[in-house]
């Protein structure tokens, strides 16, 4: 099984051809890593120019940070200012984060509605990349997704106390959330830790907390630091 390290760029960089830029960094990087599979989650904005071209989709992957739960069109509105999951699929994602803290904190992100925007990823052949703090929104979050769609997921722990703090949780405490995580899903699917993941500490939640993956936000906007943790994973 290879190891999933997934770089969530948030909003950022600020320019198109900053965001290439990066991007080609880490692609040049990756080229002889074996044991990891890599994925760049950029701004909606940049999704089109990354995937051109279309070979760019092997080698890092690329997914969005969010979602909608709807395909219009539909009875429900035309939802002005979303994204659909076909639309991302359709432009060549192939991964996307759903329910990151940030989200849930400043734009007030249910788990209602996180479980809608998850079914209609996978219905839309997405993989969603679930972010949750506590057991609770895992099982709200999942509620109603069957076994086989749970094969098509990740889940990521990022404790909010980490995220763009510079303090990560501790392996230990870590581990701790792990295997209660796996616990409570009951099925073999990649767990990865995120917040504050730099290169000193990333081996840490492979080696010693039996993390499958990473999700890693300011280090990704470093080529040679995001690399870096590719590399000590790899």
């Amino acid at each position: 099984m290879k190891y999933l390290i997934v770089a969530n760029w948030k909003m950022n960089p600020q320019t198109m051809a900053e965001a290439e830029r990066l991007f080609i960094s880490v692609k040049n990087g990756i080229k002889n890593i074996k044991n990891v599979e890599v994925v760049i989650c950029p701004p909606f904005v940049y999704l089109s120019a990354l995937l051109n071209p279309k070979s760019y989709i092997l080698n890092p992957k690329i997914g969005a940070q969010d979602s909608f739960w709807e395909n219009p069109p539909t009875g429900g509105g035309a939802f002005t200012g979303e994204v659909s999951p076909k639309m991302l699929r359709n432009v060549g994602c192939r991964y996307v984060i759903i329910g990151h803290s940030e989200r849930r904190r400043y734009l007030n992100e249910t788990d209602e509605m996180v479980n809608k925007k998850l079914k209609a990823a996978l219905k839309n052949d997405l993989k969603p990349v679930l972010c949750i703090e506590n057991i609770s929104q895992v099982k709200k979050g999942l509620k109603g997704i069957l076994k086989e769609g749970l094969k098509n997921m990740v889940i990521a722990y990022e404790p909010v106390f980490a995220i763009g703090t510079g303090k990560p949780c501790s392996p230990e405490k870590a581990e701790k959330m792990r295997k209660a995580i796996k616990s409570a899903i009951n099925t073999d699917i990649p767990i990865l830790y995120g917040g504050s993941v730099n290169s000193q500490n990333a081996g840490d939640y492979i080696e010693k907390a039996k993390f499958q993956g990473l999700l890693v936000g300011g280090a990704s906007l470093n080529p040679q630091e995001f690399l870096r943790i590719v590399q000590n994973i790899d």
